[in-house]
């Protein structure tokens, strides 16, 4: 059986879109499947994918390319003794963050991952919305070190469906990076701990039953299809797909023209 869920973002104009065959059946022309035990790293991958996922529709849904990324850095008499440590240094940081936000009359929207390196050194990247002096507040919000900021669409890990910065900001101790000669380096993470704020729930997703399996999805009718990726669950050992649909704008919004 192959299923279709679809993730409506910003009133309609993102539309995300998961097709999957399900893994309690077989594919079509095929036997059903027995179930197989997954392995503690297939479990593992899966975990992490679907961690990148949440993360890349909580970004589709709460920001956009004019946004910030942000790193906070510790001088190395200031780095933390432990993770713990790490949280209450980023709690008291984005205490100061939202009385700011607050006093300008704003909500804050973050996503953070900390970082321990495997040479220990410690970092924090956040993306944070960009209320008009989001930068400076996060400069000043941070004391242990040093404050690196770029707006999302001119850092090298924007593309329009989020996939790069996601990757990016959910990796962890398990990551390593691919090689020119396509080996996989070593990890360059020692530990990181992942969180968003909690003010950014995810819609319910709009699920379908398909007959078949498109060879290529087509977009909606006033939409266009940003990215398709596919690949195999490493569980149920069945294709999957996702794509994200973006509403074209028409052209007189684009010229500044108002909507009747």
């Amino acid at each position: 059986m192959i299923r279709r869920k679809k993730y409506n973002f910003r009133k309609g104009d993102i539309i995300d879109v998961e097709e999957f065959h399900d893994g309690r059946y077989g594919a079509p022309g095929e036997k059903r499947q027995k179930r197989v035990k997954p392995t503690q790293e297939q479990i593992r991958i899966v975990n992490a994918q679907n961690k990148a996922k949440r993360c890349r529709q909580k970004m589709l849904a709460y920001f956009k390319m004019g946004d910030i990324l942000a790193t906070w850095t510790y001088e190395v008499e200031n780095r933390p003794p432990t993770m713990q440590d790490a949280l209450k240094d980023f709690q008291k940081a984005m205490r100061y963050v939202r009385r700011e936000f607050k006093k300008r009359g704003y909500e804050v929207f973050w996503i953070r991952n900390i970082e321990k390196g495997t040479k220990g050194a410690w970092h924090i990247h956040l993306v944070i919305n960009e209320i008009g002096d989001t930068v400076s507040i996060t400069q000043k919000a941070w004391t242990k070190g040093g404050t690196w900021s770029i707006e999302i669409k001119h850092s090298k890990y924007y593309d329009e469906d989020f996939t790069k910065l996601a990757n990016y900001m959910t990796k962890d101790e398990h990551t390593t990076e691919k090689k020119i000669d396509g080996t996989r380096g070593k990890p360059r993470i020692a530990e990181a701990n992942y969180n968003t704020s909690r003010n950014m729930p995810l819609p319910e997703p709009k699920v379908d039953k398909l007959h078949r399996w498109k060879a290529e999805p087509k977009p909606k009718k006033g939409y266009y299809i940003a990215r398709i990726h596919e690949g195999i669950n490493p569980v149920t050992g069945y294709k999957y797909r996702r794509y994200t649909m973006i509403r074209l704008i028409p052209e007189k919004v684009r010229r500044g023209v108002k909507r009747e």
